[in-house]
């Protein structure tokens, strides 16, 4: 996604500043057009001394590799409004989830509303990001995919939003470049809402090979998990996404207009799943 908006910010005449663990990893072609800053988001200090005279923050809360996710979201969304209020950043978009409206009991997406709640308590113009399901999460489980299957712990016929993330990219780079007084809240819902079975028959179609869905319990993705050497917190986040949304929960915000974005799983699949496979 930081490619994406990137790639727009550039193309639109804008010298965009970018936070990296090693700017040395940023690809030769970017140099010329970018402002690399070494940063790491976990460093209160190094957030705000890397976001110092900027007119707008672009905040994407990353997944940490160890301990818990809802405290790490939670701890560098307080770097990121501690920027925000030090150094008068005048406007903020924020990458957040379908589900951080319900403040708790939605797994790591509860660590997305504490990155919210403490922006929004700066009194700065933020705007989040409401996003859906992501396309690119089926390339989480391309064993199975070969095999066949898509497996989720979601209800097979409950349909829910997906989103290319290069849509969510695009909104994002529009709503950096354009001034706006106050922020609030932008759902990016992707095209259409999808049951898992109507994934299965998409792949189906574009892979040129069956695939079906299939409904699995939480405590075998707790044991799938836990296998690849996540820890209890960790598990526990994922599991919680899932499990917290998939009974009755409806979005805050509704499909419209201003939350529906053009990219088809069809499209994407075929683009990016297809020569994985």
């Amino acid at each position: 996604m930081g490619s994406h908006v990137l790639r727009t910010l550039v193309q639109a005449g804008v010298r965009p500043r970018v936070l990296m663990r090693d700017p040395d990893a940023l690809g030769p072609v970017w140099r010329a057009h970018v402002d690399a800053v070494r940063c790491d988001q976990d460093d209160g200090d190094a957030v705000v001394a890397a976001t110092r005279g900027v007119q707008a923050l672009f905040w994407v809360s990353p997944t940490q590799p160890h301990g818990d996710p809802v405290a790490a979201h939670e701890r560098l969304g307080g770097h990121a409004a501690r920027a925000v209020v030090e150094n008068g950043i005048a406007r903020t978009v924020v990458q957040s989830s379908v589900g951080a409206e319900k403040r708790r009991g939605a797994g790591e997406i509860d660590g997305l509303a504490r990155v919210e709640e403490a922006l929004d308590a700066t009194g700065a113009p933020v705007l989040h990001l409401r996003c859906a399901y992501f396309f690119t999460n089926l390339v989480l489980d391309l064993d199975g995919i070969r095999e066949g299957v898509v497996r989720t712990a979601w209800p097979l016929d409950a349909p829910m939003p997906w989103v290319d993330p290069r849509d969510i990219a695009e909104v994002a780079a529009a709503r950096l470049l354009a001034p706006w007084p106050a922020g609030g809240v932008q759902a990016v819902h992707g095209p259409r809402d999808l049951t898992f079975t109507e994934v299965a028959e998409v792949l189906t179609t574009v892979l040129g090979r069956p695939v079906r869905a299939e409904r699995v319990s939480d405590d075998d993705v707790r044991a799938g998990l836990a296998s690849v050497g996540l820890g209890g917190a960790q598990v526990e986040a994922i599991v919680g996404m899932a499990a917290g949304l998939r009974d009755g929960f409806v979005p805050e915000q509704p499909r419209s207009v201003l939350t529906t974005t053009p990219s088809t799983l069809a499209g994407w699949a075929e683009a990016h799943l297809r020569p994985l496979l």
